[in-house]
């Protein structure tokens, strides 16, 4: 990552910043009450199956298909281990393949210039 990302991931992890301290007290309040907590998982099922639906309806049409799954994903990872672990799965791979395309170009644009320049 660049430096501006993480110094930006950074500031935005910072747990003293005003929207994060208000969503650690909300979870907080539905950690205490058992059947809160119970609607706030069924709630957050619900989310992120709509969510991941949509993207999938929307993968062969043109715009954001997957990263509208991906962002399901990632909704129901935060309450559900198995999501996060397929995530975070996906994630990797993700990485590599965009790692591999990116050497691949690089590749073929250094070839190309080889070529035009030897004649």
């Amino acid at each position: 990552m660049s430096p501006n990302l993480n110094a930006s991931v950074t500031r935005a992890a910072d747990p003293q910043r005003g929207f994060r301290r208000a969503l650690h007290r909300a979870r907080a309040r539905v950690e205490r009450h058992p059947h809160l907590r119970w609607l706030y998982r069924a709630a957050v099922a619900v989310l992120g199956v709509v969510i991941v639906v949509v993207g999938i309806v929307l993968i062969p049409l043109p715009g954001p298909g997957w990263l509208i799954v991906f962002v399901g994903l990632a909704t129901l990872g935060t309450e559900f281990p198995a999501a996060h672990r397929l995530a975070a799965g996906l994630t990797r791979i993700l990485t590599r393949a965009l790692a591999w395309w990116r050497e691949r170009r690089a590749a073929r644009a250094a070839s190309q210039r080889r070529d035009t320049v030897d004649t």
